[in-house]
């Protein structure tokens, strides 16, 4: 004889989408009440994420595709956060399924799991999701653009709840916490779909720095990843201890779709052949200061010049006999 259930369980376990009586004859009866919840939660909350995830969330995120096709940023973070409401959504179905949908109309608790779950989850997290927030909402922040940082530089790819992924120059993949974006100065050296290199170089005060700043703009112009509108600009920057800083700048196309490590040193390698061959020092040596203190003994020099005429010179009687 099983045990008489609280009448509030008994009222949940009567609601239950697997019945008790479906269970009673496979398991024991004082376990078909517990094999009937997690039946019901199982079936539930997988039945509610199958449909969501494999039906309405892709619709969902074509209407908003086709409603902002120049911003791939509010689809991927559509993407994003339908499919984190849909397992939300599937583990209310499941709590109903298991009988217990008595539970989420009760306000009290309702509001003692959702301060539980923000008092479990640290100050960063809860930051890191509202800057993501913020990111998405930024229409000068977008999927596909080029960004630069303090911490380094590259594509975004996607916008997630706690960070954004980077596409580095070298194909590689990082995850910025989306505070360090917002919190810091995001530089975008790109026109559209171009990418502005820059590389600064010194040269001696003695060279020629018109000849320098006419060869680096040919340099540039000798590469065909180059783009040659806008035009390869060459600017003399500052003047040093020892060398005059000049600067070269141009543009390339889809910075993803060239190499640009690769070809910011080939610029270089080509930037010193070329000096070597009209006569420029590229990177003069600097000039060192020195510092300290030097004294003379006047009265020692005097002393040992003294000693030393007495020693050289003859004796009187000597000089008389010798002029003798």
């Amino acid at each position: 004889m099983s045990p008489e259930l609280p009448l509030p369980v008994a009222r949940a376990a009567s609601a239950q989408l697997v019945p008790r009586d479906a269970v009673a004859g496979i398991t024991g009866e004082p376990y078909a009440e517990v094999v009937s919840a997690v039946s019901g939660f199982a079936v539930a909350a997988v039945a509610t994420y199958a449909i969501g995830r494999l039906l309405v969330v892709p619709a969902v995120v074509r209407v908003v595709a086709a409603r902002n096709r120049n911003n791939p940023t509010i689809e991927t973070a559509a993407q994003t956060y339908l499919h984190a409401f849909v397992v939300l959504l599937a583990l209310v179905a499941g709590i109903a399924g298991a009988g217990f949908g008595r539970l989420l109309t009760n306000l009290s608790i309702v509001a003692a799991a959702l301060t539980l779950v923000v008092g479990a989850s640290s100050q960063q997290v809860v930051g890191s999701l509202v800057s993501g927030l913020f990111l998405v909402a930024d229409p000068d922040f977008n999927v596909g653009d080029w960004i630069a940082w303090p911490g380094g530089e590259g594509v975004v790819e996607a916008v997630d709840f706690r960070v954004t992924r980077v596409r580095t120059p070298n194909n590689e993949t990082i995850a910025v916490p989306n505070t360090e974006l917002t919190a810091n100065a995001l530089t975008r050296p790109y026109g559209r779909d171009q990418y502005r290199v820059t590389e600064a170089f010194d040269v001696a005060y003695g060279d020629d720095v018109e000849l320098a700043l006419r060869e680096l703009v040919e340099v540039a112009n000798g590469d065909d990843r180059i783009l040659e509108d806008p035009d390869p600009t060459a600017t003399l920057v500052s003047f040093g201890g020892s060398a005059v800083r000049v600067r070269a700048e141009c543009w390339v196309a889809d910075p993803m779709d060239v190499d640009l490590v690769t070809l910011k040193s080939d610029f270089r390698r080509r930037v010193k052949a070329r000096f070597d061959e009209v006569g420029l020092t590229l990177g003069p040596p600097s000039g060192r200061e020195l510092s300290g203190e030097l004294s003379v003994d006047v009265a020692g020099d005097a002393q040992t010049a003294a000693e030393t005429e007495s020693a050289d010179a003859p004796s009187d009687g000597t000089a008389g006999d010798g002029d003798a």
